[in-house]
């Protein structure tokens, strides 16, 4: 009879377990069914292409013209020379300084030589000379120190020929432009020891106005403008002596 109670007891038992097992796997088998169902997603778009030129696109600088920055496009930020920048800087302003002082040290040698070279040039007292030939060279005179200007025959500014024209203009006698046809107008003297005030001295490179006693009116280069020499400013060519008053 307690063997019967024991193998029943047995029985039950074993009956009870496998019961209890039949309810938990369908949970175990729910659970990994639900666990399996989660799948995961993106959170950001897939790359559909790929940029290439990397570089290009990391250098990008490009600004919209009208973006704002609270002000900061519109500070004055002072700008700084280089050690390099001012050392050029002061290589110029001391070039520059050292070619106006050869320039003002130019202008006054030159000054004192036409100074000295109207000082060794013995005075003509065209006063006691008649005739408009002495008057016209007596005329001639009043132009010492004006500028000698190529091409030029007014006061402003004349070269040789220019200002010989200008001068006889002023009596009403009318002379060809350019030195070497002056040379050939009115007519011939023989030499210059029978040349009288107011007669042209001139040949294709130089004219002048003769004022007696060797000497000359004329104007000659941009140094020495339009002054009083001796017929040496000819410089040793043959020059004609004409008469046209």
């Amino acid at each position: 009879m307690t063997n019967v109670k024991n193998i029943i007891s047995t029985s039950v038992a074993v009956i009870a377990t496998g019961a209890m097992f039949a309810c938990v796997a369908p949970f175990a088998s729910a659970d990994s069914a639900q666990t399996s169902a989660v799948v995961s997603s993106r959170s950001f778009p897939k790359a559909s292409s790929v940029k290439k030129n990397l570089f290009a696109e990391s250098t990008s600088t490009s600004v919209d013209e009208n973006s704002k920055w609270g002000g900061i496009e519109t500070l004055d930020v002072p700008q700084t020379e280089s050690q390099a920048e001012k050392e050029a800087a002061a290589a110029a302003a001391a070039q520059k300084a050292a070619d106006e002082a050869a320039a003002a040290q130019s202008a006054a040698a030159a000054a004192a030589s036409r100074s000295e070279q109207r000082a060794s040039i013995p005075q003509v007292d065209l006063g006691k000379m008649t005739g408009t030939g002495a008057e016209l060279a007596s005329f001639s005179l009043k132009f010492q120190g004006y500028p000698y200007v190529a091409g030029g025959n007014t006061p402003a500014g004349w070269d040789c020929s220019g200002f010989v024209q200008y001068v006889f203009s002023q009596f009403g006698i009318s002379l060809p432009r350019t030195s070497g046809a002056q040379a050939t107008v009115g007519t011939p003297v023989a030499s210059l020891a029978d040349a009288k005030p107011g007669d042209i001295l001139a040949n294709g490179t130089h004219a002048a106005i003769y004022i007696g006693n060797g000497q000359v009116m004329n104007a000659m280069n941009p140094v020495q403008g339009t002054a009083i020499s001796n017929v040496s400013v000819f410089g040793g060519a043959g020059y004609s002596i004409r008469r046209v008053m």
